[in-house]
């Protein structure tokens, strides 16, 4: 193999990749990126085995040809590189990969290409067609709201509910819940309901950019996987095997107080609430005070107190619709999901100090988050 490339679309490239590469594995080949050339461009690949990350990059390609490079010895190195061209030779023979750029010489110890594990190369002519923006947007609102619990690999995934022309995200982690739904640019042909781990959906969030060109997606028959493709990059994941939770049942169907307040208002008060809550267990008290009279002006008492720190109290004008109540919630979980919310007002409705607060965007019937309550002790 003999290829020359910019460094700068080198570096682009690897740290695309990079997010995929196994830390803990058995396998040395997984700690390592695959360079191959494939039709006049060069692509990399990382995989754990869950994840995988390709990226293709406009390259000069004398020489075909494959290896795999140990990711963190060559993307430290390339980010070192002068901004200029990288001639990348391979030895195949000795596995040994020369990397030359400007007055810099180095030679990398690689692993043979044959040791990586193949990746799919799925039909893509039955793929869904995503809107970058709108999915992305989607993703946000949604993934962080998923378990990190091992113990419950089904609450680590994204929900994903495609219908007609319907889609729809929910994550829980059983403290909280965001369900947000989206309009299909085309319809599906069958209904898709599948687990994707809410990590392999942040990497793709962070990898798509913005632009003209759609993310395609394709879930293989009989594979266990999903496959989204956006420009030049491809992000393979398996899929979480199981049943995730009948979220409509957790969504309370009325309440008794809704309180309007402004978004960004609310979400000041909870930071420096939770300077405060997370010396303890993160508790934050909302005070709801009732309202003096129809559409009259009321008011929100945010406070947590730390017996280490101190206290902190904040009040937030607020238009209340029902009664006055007192309840708590994790201010973290409060935090995360009023920073999801886009539009300048938030509504947040209540039953009871020991029932679920619902979080709705004002002007936004597409969006929803659930919190359980705290204890008030």
């Amino acid at each position: 193999m003999k290829v020359t490339v910019l460094q700068e679309n080198l570096a682009r490239g690897l740290s695309v990749v990079a997010r995929a590469v196994s830390s803990r594995s058995t396998l040395p080949v997984l700690s390592n990126i695959l360079i191959a050339t494939d039709e006049g461009r060069l692509r990399l690949s990382a995989t754990n085995l869950e994840l995988g990350i390709t990226c293709w990059i406009a390259a000069r390609i004398e020489e075909e040809g494959s290896t795999t490079v140990p990711s963190r010895t060559f993307s430290d190195l390339v980010n070192t590189l002068p901004s200029d061209q990288v001639e990348l030779t391979l030895d195949a023979k000795t596995q040994s990969l020369h990397v030359k750029c400007g007055a810099s010489n180095n030679d990398i110890k690689c692993i043979d290409a044959q040791e990586f594990p193949p990746m799919p190369a799925p039909e893509m002519k039955d793929a869904v067609q995503l809107n970058v923006a709108d999915f992305k947007e989607m993703i946000q609102q949604v993934a962080f709201a998923a378990s990190s619990d091992e113990a419950r690999p089904v609450l680590m995934g994204v929900l994903m509910n495609a219908e007609k022309d319907k889609l729809t995200l929910a994550a829980a982690d059983g403290f909280r819940l965001s369900v947000r739904k989206g309009q299909l640019s085309q319809a599906v042909k069958e209904a898709i309901n599948i687990i994707i781990p809410s990590r392999a959906l942040s990497e793709l969030a962070r990898v798509a950019h913005d632009g003209e060109e759609p993310i395609y997606m394709v879930v293989p028959k009989q594979r266990g996987q999903v496959l989204f493709r956006v420009k030049d990059v491809e992000v393979v994941s398996q899929l979480i095997d199981g049943a995730f939770p009948d979220y409509q049942q957790i969504i309370p169907r009325s309440y008794k107080s809704r309180t309007l307040v402004s978004t960004a208002a609310m979400l000041k008060a909870c930071k420096q609430a939770e300077i405060f809550a997370r010396e303890g267990s993160n508790v934050a008290r909302l005070d709801i005070k009732e309202s003096k009279g129809e559409m009259q002006p009321s008011e929100v008492e945010i406070s947590a107190t730390s017996e280490e720190t101190g206290k902190n109290e904040t009040i937030v004008e607020a238009t209340v619709d029902g009664g006055g109540v007192l309840i708590a919630f994790n201010v973290k979980f409060l935090r995360e999901a009023l920073e999801a919310v886009k539009t300048p007002n938030v509504a947040l409705e209540t039953t009871a100090q020991n029932a679920p607060g619902v979080i709705r965007p004002v002007g936004d019937e597409d969006f929803l988050q659930v919190i359980m309550p705290m204890h008030l002790g």
